[in-house]
Order: C-alpha cells, then sequence, then structure tokens
C-alpha cells in the first residue's frame, strides 16, 4: 500500500519545508548567533519546545517571532 502525500503542506518544489529546527538550524535560517537566538528564548520572545535533551523550534514560532520584528525605518535626512 502506497501513501500519498499530504500536497496541502507548504514546500518548495519537491522539497518540504521543515515543520522543526534545532537551534542550531534555527539560528542559521534567522541569520543571528545561537547566543541571540537562545537570549530571545530565555526572555519569552521565542517559543521553543524540548523533544527529550534536544530543543526545537517550531518552523511556525520562528516566522511568527521574524514576523515581529520592527520594520526598518528610513530616516531621512
Amino acid at each position: 500500500m502506497y501513501l500519498r502525500a499530504n500536497t496541502s503542506q507548504p514546500h518548495k518544489g519537491n522539497r518540504m519545508e521543515p515543520l522543526t529546527y534545532t537551534i542550531e538550524e534555527a539560528a542559521s535560517a534567522a541569520r543571528i548567533s545561537r547566543r541571540s537566538l537562545y537570549n530571545r528564548i530565555n526572555s519569552g520572545e521565542l517559543s521553543a519546545r524540548k523533544n527529550g535533551a534536544r530543543t526545537i523550534i517550531l518552523a511556525t514560532d520562528l516566522k511568527a517571532w521574524l514576523d515581529s520584528l520592527p520594520a526598518y525605518k528610513v530616516e531621512k535626512a
């Protein structure tokens, strides 16, 4: 028996987007340091979860945190 892939999941081409990130992956994806990421988690700005000893971040939580950051404002001279 073959299972059909759920086509409602977000994807790029034939590659599925990850549902979770490790700390290293989330820091890389957000282009910030691991320390900065841990600071955001410890301040409560970013939600993280534990899977055994591993800390993981849901892709939706990382995106929501990034979306919540203030927009850069250009100051005209």
